[in-house]
């Protein structure tokens, strides 16, 4: 807004003001007069249009952000713990108990016991670095307290994804959303809003009276954009409305809703497809490529599976996506589960992506 105002414009306007009939050239008593004034309005316009920048939604950032969303009720969402499944056994083999609160490294962080799954020496940790950062590791842990007899530690399963503290971008789209969509007393954006800030959510679709008046149905999608594990759904449903208390109003559900938490179904889609590749390329050297292409366009779709009423997986963007992967010149007969057609899915399903194979169809 003001870049204009540079010192050399400020100084010309000021020196206008000066009587012709004075120096007014650089060095002269007048000019050194005004110059360090008209450098420090220069200054102060460069500030001011950054104020401006820090006082409006659109294009304030880190904490001048979260205040201005703290207008709005819209809090910026905290990173998270991931919570993994650990396997612990003796040195014969045996599943081994370990006791809560044992800590362990992985990687380059620690975990430390929180619980007992269900099948012997299985256990529940949680990383102690909140955010993204503890879904990575799988493999030996090493343990940071001794325990007697342990002979072995893995860490398996992502049980509850880590998330990290929510971005600007983020952060700025549901300040706006606020405007459109009032979160009030259990209507479908204040399930939305409170159900996603969850630990481990990344997004989640809500169904009106699935099962009659007072019913209300959450899927939810995990924040790896996957299926969620069943320790996610009892968290959420545990969050929401507790089995043990439907329709209590105890958890955020309002007196009167009876929620019940499942998780999207995944639809395994196997790709076939012929390719033309360049000389010297063969199907080996383009293969993760391709499948990381696939699967990006599956993940893309899974982000706009809550506001979507059903997804459709589609032959020509997997085709553009695999065109633009280095080494392939077309791309001929794909077919998706064996059939050269696109695949509609149910509203409570997401694409897991299959077998990727190149052939002729």
């Amino acid at each position: 807004m003001y870049e204009t105002q540079t010192f050399e414009t400020i100084m010309d306007r000021c020196l206008s003001r000066v009587s012709s009939s004075v120096d007014k050239r650089e060095g002269s008593v007048i000019y050194d007069a005004l110059a360090p004034a008209c450098a420090e309005l220069a200054t102060l316009y460069t500030e001011l249009s950054n104020i401006l920048d820090r006082a409006f939604p659109d294009t304030a950032t880190g904490e001048d952000l979260d205040r201005k969303c703290m207008e709005r009720g819209v809090i910026r969402r905290q990173a998270s713990a991931a919570v993994r499944k650990g396997v612990f056994t003796s040195s014969s083999g045996a599943a081994f108990n370990v006791p809560i609160g044992t800590r362990f490294s992985g990687g380059e962080i620690n975990y430390i016991i929180t619980g007992a799954l269900d099948t012997p020496g299985a256990y529940s940790l949680t990383s102690e670095t909140p955010g993204e950062i503890g879904n990575g590791f799988y493999g030996t842990l090493l343990p940071i307290d001794f325990v007697d007899g342990l002979a072995g530690a893995e860490l398996e399963d992502i049980l509850i994804p880590g998330k990290d503290t929510e971005s600007d971008d983020s952060l700025r789209e549901r300040y706006f959303n606020s405007y459109d969509n009032q979160a009030f007393g259990g209507n479908q954006s204040d399930y939305k809003e409170r159900v996603s800030a969850l630990a481990g959510v990344g997004d989640v679709k809500v169904f009106r009276a699935p099962s009659g008046g007072g019913t209300v149905g959450l899927t939810i999608v995990d924040s790896e954009w996957s299926v969620p594990s069943s320790t996610l759904i009892a968290s959420v449903q545990n969050a929401v409305d507790p089995l043990t208390d439907q329709g209590s109003g105890i958890g955020f559900a309002p007196i009167g809703h009876t929620v019940t938490v499942s998780g999207v179904t995944g639809r395994t889609i196997n790709t076939k497809f012929k390719l033309t590749l360049e000389n010297n390329v063969s199907w080996p050297d383009v293969q993760a490529a391709v499948t990381a292409a696939i699967r990006g366009y599956f993940q893309s779709l899974i982000k706009l599976w809550a506001d979507s009423e059903a997804i459709t997986v589609r032959i020509s963007q997997i085709e553009t996506r695999v065109l633009a992967v280095p080494g392939v010149l077309d791309v001929e007969n794909t077919t998706l589960n064996a059939v050269g057609a696109n695949i509609q899915l149910t509203g409570t399903e997401i694409p897991v992506l299959g077998e990727v194979s190149n052939g002729t169809a």
